[in-house]
């Protein structure tokens, strides 16, 4: 009882500090939609080319959410550090695995508004082009993998920021990095080998844009993926990432618990 009314309390925590900052996700929801197109035209050179519209949309999707979703957990959880709440709720019976589900579930949901915006404005662009938006109902697993492999790297942030207190600048460089090297804007098959192994090893939302590329503009089945390491890793690599930064962030906690350092800033 205790779990279920600590886990739904911050879930509707996390949607109230969504609906108080619609300002702030309504510019993202216009920057972000922005961003994408201008990325567009600089790969086309000054064009919305047809061939660039799709494969960056699917990487820009996956590249808006994981950057909604990871800051809105980190920087939930440092507000809460900051102000001492996070240390009260360690003198209650509330299990803190419920606070990070709650906060995991309301971030991912809190990442959509501006996600879609950018799956429509791409919609659009495609379709003013005269072709249509392919959809398979296949893509839903990458998709969920793309969420799973976030919540286990918000988890790894969330555990570093007990201890360490300053890292803010690790998920803004983590932003830049997945841009750059996780085969969001360029596939990973056209970088060079050694980056396409790390990215395709450690980045949560490469695997899952890959498959996403090869279902939907390759008409491939999840069974027979023809690049990236096949379905067996787009199910495996989220899961392990969700377990490094479950037992990563248990064992930080602790450490944190330990020193009496949970509410010091």
């Amino acid at each position: 009882m205790t779990f279920g009314r600590g886990f739904a309390a911050e879930v509707r925590k996390g949607l109230l500090n969504l609906a108080a900052g619609w300002r702030q996700v309504l510019i993202q929801m216009i920057t972000f939609p922005l961003f994408y197109l201008l990325i567009v035209l600089f790969m086309g050179r000054g064009q919305l080319r047809s061939d660039l519209l799709l494969p960056v949309l699917l990487g820009m999707v996956a590249l808006t959410f994981i950057h909604e979703q990871v800051n809105r957990v980190f920087w939930s959880y440092l507000g809460d550090i900051q102000s001492g709440v996070l240390e009260q709720t360690y003198l209650t019976p509330l299990p803190s695995a419920a606070l990070i589900l709650g906060r995991q579930v309301a971030a991912v949901i809190s990442a959509l508004p501006t996600a879609l915006a950018v799956l429509t404005t791409g919609a659009v662009a495609v379709t003013l082009q005269g072709r249509q938006v392919p959809f398979d109902a296949q893509v839903i697993v990458p998709l969920a993998a793309i969420a799973l492999g976030t919540c286990g790297l918000a988890l790894i942030l969330c555990g570093l920021t007990l201890v360490f207190k300053r890292i803010e600048i690790i998920t803004q460089l983590s932003v830049a990095v997945y841009a750059i090297a996780g085969g969001t804007l360029v596939p990973l098959a056209a970088m060079p080998d050694p980056i396409a192994f790390l990215s395709r090893l450690l980045v949560p939302i490469a695997p899952g844009i890959e498959a996403m590329r090869d279902i939907l503009l390759g008409g491939h089945s999840l069974a027979a993926l023809p690049t990236g390491w096949g379905l067996g890793w787009l199910v495996t690599q989220p899961l392990l990432i969700t377990t490094v930064g479950v037992v990563l962030f248990n064992g930080l906690e602790n450490l944190a618990r330990h020193r009496g350092t949970l509410g010091r800033y």
